[in-house]
């Protein structure tokens, strides 16, 4: 009994190594196919080189060259809306003060035409009564220039009409008495500041026009502005933009470009695609 089962554990030991060869066997084949794949791998995987697409690369050239573009335009026109922002606010300044001389020249020629009233009335009484001697023409010739010069100096007369009163041209006669000579000199006052408040009418005109095509220009160039911007941005983000047939949708720019961004009130914008 002892023999047999001697025999059963020495049998039982030798198909226990001959299983343990056959999996270290198999072991070793598996790991040796392993190796001999991963050094296959690189020559079967690699890719055959291809050369490079002239068209794409020259399309590539023509998005960056366009994209520059846009972003160089987008700062000019910046800076076009700046200035233009610049002019709008001193147009209207200046039309503010036109409005302010305006009315200014219009209370005068209220005031000259009241003091014109008032003496044509007086007018109406009888002249008094004066020695019709040299003396008495020489006062009335000074009363005259003094009366003249008074209200030149006081901008109530202009200089052509003083220089009437001294030559006694155009109705100033110096042998009026001194009264009828205020008559004419408010009358002439009344008349010389309703001229001032014709100009300065006009140059209110001319100031509103200019302050309207200010703001105008600038309201444009801000518009323009923001869709270069964001045209710009688009561009630099890497986003694709369109094309026409060969060229892309972009502004003209033109080598004018700088005078006319120098001028922003009257500066052209060319239309973006």
């Amino acid at each position: 009994m002892k023999q047999v089962i001697a025999t059963l554990q020495s049998e039982i030991l030798y198909a226990a190594g001959i299983w343990a060869m056959l999996v270290l066997t198999g072991l070793f084949a598996l790991l040796l196919f392993k190796s001999k794949v991963n050094k296959a791998e690189p020559a079967t995987l690699r890719l055959p080189k291809t050369k490079p697409d002239p068209a794409r690369e020259r399309q590539r050239q023509r998005h960056a060259e366009h994209s520059r573009e846009l972003i160089r335009y987008a700062q000019e026109v910046s800076v076009a809306a700046g200035r233009a922002a610049t002019m709008a606010e001193r147009r209207r300044e200046e039309w503010l003060a036109a409005q302010e001389q305006l009315e200014e020249a219009w209370q005068a020629y209220e005031a000259s035409e009241a003091d014109a009233r008032r003496l044509s009335r007086a007018a109406a009484l009888p002249t008094p009564a004066a020695p019709k001697t040299p003396a008495e023409y020489a006062y009335r010739e000074r009363f005259l220039h003094r009366a003249a010069m008074a209200a030149c100096s006081r901008k109530q007369l202009s200089a052509l009409d003083l220089s009437d009163a001294l030559a006694h041209r155009e109705g100033w006669d110096p042998r009026r008495h001194p009264a009828d000579q205020e008559v004419v000199l408010r009358r002439a006052v009344r008349d010389c500041m309703w001229a001032s408040y014709r100009s300065a009418a006009n140059r209110e005109r001319a100031a509103w026009r200019s302050a309207d095509v200010a703001n105008e220009a600038k309201t444009s160039l801000r518009e323009e502005a923001r869709l270069a911007t964001a045209r710009a941005a688009q561009a630099a983000a890497g986003k694709p933009l369109a094309l026409a047939g060969d060229t892309m949708i972009l502004p003209q720019l033109t080598q004018s470009t700088p005078s006319l961004v120098s001028d922003p009130i009257t500066m052209v914008l060319p239309k973006l695609g």
